[in-house]
């Protein structure tokens, strides 16, 4: 039921809450033209913080409009994807939502930025709507959801040791991707190379977390970085002073910038015993951390 479904003059008020997501590996390779030529894979997941968003009419039938997120807008966190699936969600008013209804208000959102202009992929508003973990696969305009449940044993280990923080540095991922894809479309062979990296280290990382492989799930990490650096090596430029001593004392693991990089938020996996080592090291550059939970609800509706 919608907003303009009441049924009377009475007011009536519709809330709705989606969650943010980390993306462990693939981003960049589910925007377009790569989906449509090459075809991206991403492995994300989502977690307790959520953007939250209220339509309101009052007795007199005037409309009012609300949004908040508990993380700020260009975190690097799908923030604006997650603002977006929990507005047009609330707009519907759903309070059934099967796997069709989340779908189709996933691809409303998307093609909502779209318009705006943003320059960027589906999987923020697909972790949206759907929360949980995801494996997804990018084919042109198709979005098909891969079977994927990681053991309880690598959950519980990601849990214990990665550390996500906020760098506080501001980025509008549109603009970076603007530049990448620019340089796609020019045919540079390093781009090329480094969306190809990503994306099966997507593979990768699916795999290992599948399998309880934790060499694989370093390694997928480690192959994104080197990814992303072939994309640009400026992107990581706001971590390396803090991230590579920390890589150099074996402190990390391994480590990925969230969302186009550039600043934001990134993930640290912390060695055995070195999460209150790593934690101090960004506390001490100045970096936020965040605890965070897996969101397996995606967004949800209530209505009154």
């Amino acid at each position: 039921m919608g907003l303009n479904d009441s049924g009377g003059s009475m007011g009536r008020k519709v809330e709705a809450r989606a969650p943010v997501r980390i993306d462990l590996a693939g981003g960049w390779t589910d925007v377009s033209p790569y989906t449509h030529e090459v075809g991206g894979e991403v492995v994300n997941f989502a977690i307790n913080n959520h953007a939250r968003a209220t339509l309101e009419v009052d007795d007199e039938g005037i409309l009012s409009v609300n949004y908040t997120c508990d993380v700020p807008v260009g975190s690097g966190l799908g923030t604006t994807g997650a603002i977006n699936v929990a507005l047009l969600a609330a707009i519907e008013g759903m309070a059934e939502l099967g796997g069709t209804e989340r779908q189709s208000v996933a691809e409303q959102a998307f093609q909502f930025e779209s318009l705006l202009g943003n320059k960027g992929g589906r999987q923020d508003q697909w972790a949206a709507a759907h929360g949980g973990w995801n494996h997804l696969l990018f084919m042109g305009d198709d979005v098909e959801e891969m079977p994927f449940s990681p053991v309880r044993s690598a959950e519980r280990w990601l849990s214990k040791h990665l550390v996500l923080a906020n760098t506080g540095i501001p980025h509008v991922s549109g603009d970076l991707h603007k530049m990448i894809w620019e340089r796609y479309t020019a045919g540079d062979e390093g781009v090329k190379e480094g969306l190809m990296a990503i994306r099966v280290a997507a593979r990768q990382m699916a795999n290992g977390l599948q399998q309880d492989r934790r060499d694989e799930v370093i390694g997928a990490f480690n192959e994104v970085c080197r990814g992303v650096d072939l994309l640009d090596p400026g992107l990581h430029d706001p971590f390396r002073e803090v991230v590579d001593p920390l890589l150099e004392g074996k402190n990390v693991l391994g480590w990925k910038a969230l969302g186009a990089g550039g600043g934001g938020c990134l993930v640290l996996l912390a060695n055995m015993g070195m999460r209150d080592v790593v934690e101090a090291a960004c506390d001490a550059a100045g970096w936020a951390t965040i605890e965070w939970e897996l969101d397996t609800e995606g967004v949800a509706v209530t209505a009154n």
